[in-house]
């Protein structure tokens, strides 16, 4: 694997001459007082700014220019060479003019994409310094630089400043929709599901297409609504408008697919995704992890590898290490962990918030009091589901279970946003209730663990079996002890243009946009009616000791 190299800042692309004297907005004002402050993981699709060209720039030419500017203005993904030649067209631009706020504000996006891309960390700089020029140089209305902040914060981990630049964004202007799914991110990593929703009603209220359905299938998924995010994710992917487009959909329709417990689909939907666009090494290491579950290691062995020579993030390397440590190959575990270790340190000199995955790796495989200590730093910046689930096991894994149970519990808690049908997370809470002699308790949430995915991690599998196996079968009781389970909210139809009950999408490789089938037995896409999910296991019983007041617990996806 080859070394990265550190990306230069771009040099000599500064503005000359005093800008003229304009009033600024209150808003702006205000956002420009935190203009210093650090930047902040971008879930799901990058939404670059789009572009309303200036009458001083250059029509760019037909090819991958012209396409990117198009994808670039409709909000979708955008081809790795194509995203290449946007940025070597905007950076000659803003060379020859370097008061066009616009096209700083376009390149900035674009160094953003380039990181998301390709994993160099050195592109946030790069798009910080691009994004703030603009800010700078058009003071006034300039709610594209705003978005190009608030996605950079939200790349970046810092989701409270991701949520200071969008909702000024919102301010400016409340009709913006490319807006909205950046909040959506920034509330989904501060734990505010209530604003995550509401902010879902007004993205929807302003636009259809796959990038909408792609927010709605996540906000879904954190509600538990396993069947529904599926259906939604699938008609996205099938009526993606690029192989970018379709790609991206398909990686995290196959995301869904392996969090569902469904490894032959979830291989399926990534080697779409794959096929779409080779540069998607997500797909790639998504392929690692559905071919270790089908017992395939050593093509999930060189599929990670591949996937890590381009795209060397954290979360791959763990993932990798750990499979490492089921084959019995210590020596090359050591070997990723090492790299995670370093790309931690390579990232954050950048801005990068890894401290979740760092946190998840200590607690398992390295210092469990570090990773105590790291966790709850994370969770005084940013309270979510994933750091409350990582902060109690951590907790659990340094022998503190009595305060381990009440950020578990979290994942149960739908008053506070839990909801989130997570594999690891049943096994997390279960493992903690079983330190805690809840047995009851601990005996149906490793089983719903297993149920949910059976393939969730190829080191804690075992370990779950094992301790069902051990607590035997559950003693008899009455059907007056039984507790009923609650009824599931039905969650509202986004379809591919808006329009209710999305429809199932054809088997990946037969078209351009073609997605593999859901099979949620939902009707044709327009048709007037859904129902509820009804496929996944019930909703676990709520254990007796619930969280106290200010404590909360991981998405399954991280980084």
């Amino acid at each position: 694997m080859e070394n990265e190299e550190r990306q230069p800042v771009l040099t000599g692309l500064q503005p000359h001459g005093p800008a003229a004297p304009r009033r600024r907005p209150r808003t702006v004002r205000r956002v420009l007082i935190g203009m210093t402050a650090g930047g902040g993981v971008l879930a799901g699709v990058l939404v670059l700014l789009p572009v309303l060209r200036p009458a001083t720039a250059p029509r760019p030419a037909p090819g991958s220019v012209a396409r990117a500017m198009t994808a670039v203005g409709a909000g979708v993904p955008v081809a790795l060479p194509d995203l290449k030649a946007l940025i070597g067209d905007r950076e000659a631009h803003v060379r020859a003019h370097p008061r066009d706020g616009q096209s700083w504000a376009v390149l900035g996006g674009a160094y953003l994409e380039q990181a998301r891309r390709t994993a160099l960390p050195a592109y946030y700089p790069k798009a910080e310094q691009a994004l703030r020029t603009s800010l700078r140089v058009r003071t006034q209305g300039n709610v594209e630089a705003l978005d190009g902040l608030a996605a950079l914060a939200d790349a970046r981990g810092d989701f409270r400043e991701a949520k200071k630049w969008g909702e000024a964004a919102v301010e400016l202007a409340p009709k913006r929709w490319t807006t909205y799914p950046l909040l959506i991110d920034a509330y989904r990593g501060l734990g505010d599901f209530k604003a995550g929703r509401k902010a879902l009603d007004k993205l929807t209220a302003l636009h259809t297409g796959p990038a909408v359905q792609a927010q709605a299938s996540r906000v879904y998924w954190d509600r538990g609504w396993r069947e529904d995010a599926m259906a939604v994710i699938t008609d996205a992917a099938a009526g993606a408008g690029s192989p970018a487009e379709q790609a991206v959909l398909m990686e995290q329709t196959g995301e869904l697919a392996w969090e569902r417990g469904e490894p032959e689909e979830s291989l399926r939907y990534y080697r779409a995704a794959v096929r779409a666009d080779p540069d998607d090494h997500g797909a790639l290491a998504g392929q690692g992890r559905a071919l270790a579950a089908l017992g395939r290691s050593s093509e999930a062995v060189r599929a990670y590898r591949a996937a890590i020579a381009e795209r060397p993030t954290p979360r791959y390397a763990l993932e990798l290490g750990e499979l490492y440590e089921k084959l019995g190959m210590d020596a090359d575990a050591r070997t990723q962990y090492d790299l995670l270790r370093q790309r931690v340190r390579q990232e954050s000199a950048e801005g990068v918030d890894d401290e979740l995955v760092l946190g998840i790796f200590e607690a398992d495989h390295g210092d469990p009091l570090e990773a105590v200590w790291r966790l709850r730093e994370a969770w005084e910046r940013h309270p979510s589901m994933p750091v409350a689930d990582a902060l109690g096991w951590a907790l659990h894994r340094a022998g503190e279970d009595e305060e381990a149970i009440k950020f578990a519990n979290r994942i149960t808690d739908k008053e506070h946003g839990g909801g989130v049908r997570s594999a690891l997370y049943m096994y997390h809470l279960g493992q903690i209730e079983l330190s805690l002699d809840r047995t009851g308790s601990a005996r149906r949430h490793l089983s719903e663990a297993l149920l949910l995915n059976p393939h969730f991690s190829p080191l804690l599998v075992p370990q779950a079996r094992q301790a069902l196996a051990d607590l035997g079968e559950p003693p008899e009781v009455g059907p007056e002890e039984l507790e009923a389970d609650e009824p599931e909210e039905e969650a509202p139809a986004v379809g591919a243009a808006g329009a209710p009950a999305p429809a199932p999408a054809p088997a990946p490789g037969t078209g351009a946009g073609a997605a593999p089938t859901a099979g949620t037995g939902r009707t044709p896409s327009g048709g007037a009616t859904r129902t509820p999910a009804a496929s996944s296991p019930a909703a676990p019983a709520q254990p007796s000791a619930g969280p106290t007041a200010g404590s909360t617990a991981r998405h399954p996806a991280t980084h």
